[in-house]
């Protein structure tokens, strides 16, 4: 079975997101940036699968600028095989992803294509579905456990009445959720091994799609502060400040 893993790269999750001066936009200049973290776990599972000797080959695949290389490296520390790059300085779209990524599987043939379930700077949640019906594969999404059966995928996702397992046929398009594994840190020997692993470069138009431009970034602005809140000394203070200040009780 060969795997494709679709990556992303984001602002890491432990930075605090800024907002530039003007409101055009997320203030990136000397922000850490680093691989998503649902991608993450996407390529750990990868990396479990093929260490069970039920995959035989791991690829991941990024569009994005030139910096866009190092959670590709990343991946390739944690097991992947190889790694391609399709650079492109624009802002792309989730349907512009998908369909990229779809022309990626016609040429590279995987078997499962594994995608965290969004990213975490858009929180779209968008491509895996979309990439199923470009694809006509079937879809699970948000999976919390992984089982591969012959020639059949056991996949159980998170649904808002609880876990629902699913059958699917190969190929087949998931997507994890956080429950489905913990990703394993890159030991420093796999990071040198990493560097000579092969990563192949592309321009994002040598895929013949079209970044159509549909949504357009009005502006950016940050959260209102929250204030603290307040100490009442009985319930009759409570409601009355219920009724008389915050007025949602009459």
């Amino acid at each position: 079975m060969k795997l494709l893993v679709a990556i992303k790269r984001v602002i890491d999750y432990n930075v605090k997101v800024r907002v530039r001066p003007d409101g055009t936009d997320v203030d990136l200049a000397n922000v850490k940036m680093g691989i998503n973290p649902f991608c993450e776990i996407a390529v750990e599972e990868a990396v479990r699968l093929r260490e069970r000797g039920e995959a035989s080959e791991l690829v991941v695949v990024t569009f994005g600028p030139e910096a866009a290389a190092e959670p590709l490296r990343h991946a390739l520390a944690l097991g992947a095989d190889r790694a391609l790059h399709y650079q492109s300085d624009q802002r792309l779209e989730p349907l512009t992803v998908a369909r990229a990524l779809a022309e990626v599987c016609r040429q590279e043939q995987p078997d499962l294509v594994l995608l965290g379930k969004q990213s975490i700077d858009s929180d779209n949640g968008q491509v895996p579905a979309l990439l199923g019906t470009l694809l006509e594969w079937p879809v699970a999404q948000c999976a919390s456990r992984l089982q591969v059966d012959g020639d059949e995928l056991h996949v159980a996702c998170e649904v808002d009445g609880g876990i629902e397992t699913v059958a699917l046929g190969l190929p087949a398009v998931v997507s994890v959720d956080l429950r489905l594994n913990e990703p394993r840190f890159a030991s420093l020997p796999n990071i040198m091994k990493a560097k000579r692993k092969p990563l192949e470069t592309h321009e994002f138009e040598a895929l013949g799609v079209v970044a159509p431009g549909q949504i357009t970034l009005l502006g950016v602005m940050a959260p209102p502060t929250r204030h603290s809140g307040v100490r009442v000394g009985s319930v009759d203070e409570l409601v009355s400040k219920l009724k008389d200040e915050a007025k949602v009780i009459s």
